[in-house]
């Protein structure tokens, strides 16, 4: 029988496109870096987005090369197939209890790593993911490191269809005021789990971003948001000149 968790894809045509896919993110430092320490046993938490993408396919190059045997969960659709079409067997997350290691990129860092994403609309399964991982790491470049959270890209909310108008009036009194995300084609985006995304400006205002978290997690009708405060146990950056740079989290006081 047919495996359900896997598209119907030859071995032979999966094994080329991930050697073709690892050959191209070898001189990717980054994402080399992201899954140098997986190992044969763990599950493993695949991100989405740009740089996730780039570390899946470093991880489906050493799942050849080094024979691997994991046990991948993914935080969105896309990133499934893309790891499925080069050979990386996915299961279903709703069968999994523990997370070994996640990888994720993230949108802004802060120098207390906290974090802000979304732009790839998959922050619902992407904390639900990183909260069930004993080890959560995340991959920038440098530019993506800002003072101030907000500073160069808005706050995703994940918000249901039903009641929107209400939920937005909400936001509103929270000093949140959004636009509609939208695709490419111009009709509304709808995230995996059939949500619409609000992108929230956050004006440097003061913003309590512990209060502002609580908020919004309190608001009926907000389903997730794109203020990741405490996830990051660690953020690998590669710096301007190549470098990579690994900032850890400071341990939790006593």
């Amino acid at each position: 029988m047919a495996d359900p968790t896997n598209p119907q894809r030859s071995p032979e045509t999966a094994t080329d496109a991930a050697r073709l896919a690892a050959s191209e993110a070898n001189g990717d430092s980054l994402a080399r870096a992201a899954v140098a320490d997986i190992q044969s046993g763990m599950v493993v938490g695949l991100g989405t987005g740009r740089s996730a993408r780039r570390a899946i396919a470093a991880l489906a190059g050493r799942v050849i090369s080094e024979q691997l045997d994991i046990t991948c969960v993914s935080t969105s659709e896309a990133s499934s197939n893309y790891a499925q079409e080069l050979g990386i067997k996915v299961r279903e997350f709703a069968t999994i209890e523990r997370v070994d290691y996640v990888f994720d990129g993230a949108d802004e860092v802060d120098p207390h790593l906290r974090m802000l994403k979304g732009a790839g609309g998959a922050m619902t399964r992407e904390r639900l993911v990183a909260t069930a991982a004993d080890r959560r790491v995340y991959l920038v470049e440098e530019e993506k490191l800002v003072d101030r959270l907000g500073q160069r890209t808005p706050l995703a909310v994940a918000v249901m269809a039903f009641g929107l108008a209400s939920i937005r009036s909400n936001l509103r009194s929270l000093g949140l005021s959004g636009v509609l995300r939208r695709s490419m084609d111009g009709t509304l985006y709808v995230t995996d789990n059939g949500n619409l995304i609000l992108d929230v400006q956050l004006h440097d205002d003061g913003h309590n971003f512990e209060r502002l978290f609580a908020a919004l997690n309190a608001t009926p009708g907000v389903i997730d948001h794109g203020l990741f405060l405490s996830e990051a146990t660690e953020v690998l950056v590669r710096r301007e000149d190549g470098s990579i740079e690994r900032l850890l989290r400071p341990p939790a006081a006593d």
